[in-house]
This record gives structure tokens, C-alpha cells and sequence, in this order.
């Protein structure tokens, strides 16, 4: 009950960053998405019954805020989600190069999906132009805000 407390906090918080004090201070290219960075965390070290749906509610929060169509980074963040939780159960998912690589390739999938989903059931034209060139500083942003949270929760080494 503790863990579903604080991650829900540490949820809450990161939502409030996403969408109060990055928009304000940094530009639209260089924003860290924290959520993102929360899902491969949650699909990658937590353990807990009904993960899949935290997933897909915080991609939902992020729908709300962002003002993109209903469920498409709700899908995105599920199908991340569910893909961690079964290659986590083969690596050593404690390892904090891991994270690191997780975040940027989930980034960078995220970014292909929520394209190839927008292609197929959205009627605009010129998305790709939107979404490809801020797909790499996106990743490496997202890379950048997950090695700097990692610090704090990577595991200490054993004393002898």
C-alpha cells in the first residue's frame, strides 16, 4: 500500500512539472516527458497487481493535459507497459544502464507508434513533419531526466 502511495505522489508531482513549470521555462522540444520515464519505470522495477492500468491511466493524464486525441498516449504507454513487463522477467532490470536505454528506445517507439496510429485513424496532413524532428531531442531529454533520477534509487552496493 506504501509503494502505490509513493509512486502515486512521485505521479502526481511529475504531472504537475509536465505541465505547469517546463512549459514556462524550457522550449517545446526540450521538454522532459516525466511520465514516459515513470511507465518504464513501473513496466521495468515495480511489481504490482493492476500495473497495466496505471499505465494506461497515467498515459490517459497525459491525454487530458496535452490536448492531443483521447487514448492515443494512453495506448502508447500500455503497449510499452506490457512489452517491459515481459522482457523484464529475462534481464537484470535493476541496472540503471538499462533504464537509461529503455527510456530512449521507449521514447523513440512512442513517438513511432503515436505516428503510425495518428496516420492511420486521423485525417491531417503533415504529421509526420510534427512528430519526427523532435523525436531524438525528446529521447535524449527523456534520457537525460532518467539518469538524473536514477541517482537517487539506484541500488547501493553490499558492505563486506
Amino acid at each position: 500500500m506504501i509503494k502505490i502511495v509513493k509512486f502515486s505522489i512521485a505521479i502526481a508531482l511529475a504531472l504537475l512539472l509536465q505541465v505547469t513549470v517546463f512549459p514556462v521555462y524550457l522550449e517545446d522540444s526540450f521538454r522532459p516527458n516525466l511520465l514516459m520515464v515513470a511507465v518504464v519505470y513501473l513496466g521495468l522495477r515495480v511489481t504490482m497487481r493492476g500495473g497495466w492500468c496505471l499505465a494506461f491511466f497515467i498515459g490517459l493524464l497525459q491525454d487530458c493535459f496535452s490536448g492531443l486525441y483521447l487514448g492515443l498516449n494512453g495506448f502508447t504507454f500500455l503497449a510499452i507497459y506490457l512489452f517491459l513487463k515481459t522482457v523484464a522477467d529475462y534481464l537484470y532490470a535493476d541496472s540503471r544502464f538499462l533504464m537509461l536505454l529503455v527510456v530512449f528506445v521507449a521514447t523513440v517507439v512512442s513517438g513511432l507508434l503515436q505516428l503510425l496510429l495518428l496516420l492511420l485513424y486521423s485525417t491531417a496532413d503533415g504529421l509526420y513533419a510534427t512528430l519526427l524532428p523532435q523525436l531524438l531531442p525528446q529521447a535524449l531529454v527523456n534520457t537525460l531526466c532518467a539518469s538524473l533520477l536514477t541517482l537517487y534509487s539506484a541500488p547501493k552496493p553490499a558492505e563486506e
